[in-house]
């Protein structure tokens, strides 16, 4: 069984910075992508960015790009999420998803396991 879990979500103003952990256990991924997605109530879940566990290779949703930075520490075994100059419109339930086999892709039906996620908030 696998499992991750979020964390470091909360209520800040826009421009402000948070950064969101994703602490995985169970199955090793070391060879898998884990990739970062948002979810506000009424919508789709959207990508965020991604991020290979060897290589290090990443991609980002355009609305993103120069903002946020995906990372992880293979040792922790632990992706992060730094996000930067906050807007109003990021706010949602953001979720870490691991997929089951090597590749990037930002299609969420491509990542097999899911944490719980954790709300971010940004006031204006």
């Amino acid at each position: 069984q696998v499992q991750l879990v979020e964390s470091g979500g909360g209520l800040l103003q826009a421009g402000g910075s948070l950064r969101l952990s994703c602490a995985a256990s169970g199955r090793t991924f070391s060879m898998y992508p884990v990739g970062w997605f948002r979810q506000v109530p009424g919508k789709e879940r959207e990508f965020v960015a991604t991020i290979t566990w060897g290589a290090g290779s990443t991609i980002y949703a355009d609305s993103v790009k120069g903002r946020f930075t995906i990372s992880r520490d293979n040792a922790k075994n632990t992706v992060y999420l730094q996000m930067n100059s906050l807007k109003p419109e990021d706010a949602a339930v953001y979720y870490c998803a691991a997929k089951g086999v090597p590749g990037l892709g930002n299609a969420p039906n491509t990542y097999t396991y899911w944490g719980q996620g954790t709300q971010v908030t940004v006031s204006s």
